[in-house]
């Protein structure tokens, strides 16, 4: 078990895999269910309100845990799919 300096305990140390897609001039962080994915790959994600699908490139992959997230964890989307 890990503990972190103020004294706390870390909930959990299970790595996900966050890719950074860029769409319609803009990117975001999304949530991977799988770890083989890789730059220059396609994929459709949730764009916008009404979460409709846009395709994307990703352009950076991180394996991180929920603690050192790129992004909050409870905004994080998952992508739709690898094209």
């Amino acid at each position: 078990m890990i503990h972190s300096l103020s004294g706390g305990v870390i909930k959990d140390n299970f790595k996900h895999t966050f890719v950074k897609v860029e769409l319609e001039g803009e990117s975001a962080w999304y949530l991977s269910p799988t770890s083989k994915v890789a730059v220059g790959m396609r994929v459709s994600v949730p764009f916008g309100r009404g979460d409709f699908p846009r395709d994307g490139v990703i352009v950076k992959v991180e394996e991180a845990d929920a603690q050192c997230a790129p992004c909050p964890m409870n905004r994080v989307r998952e992508i739709y799919g690898i094209l």
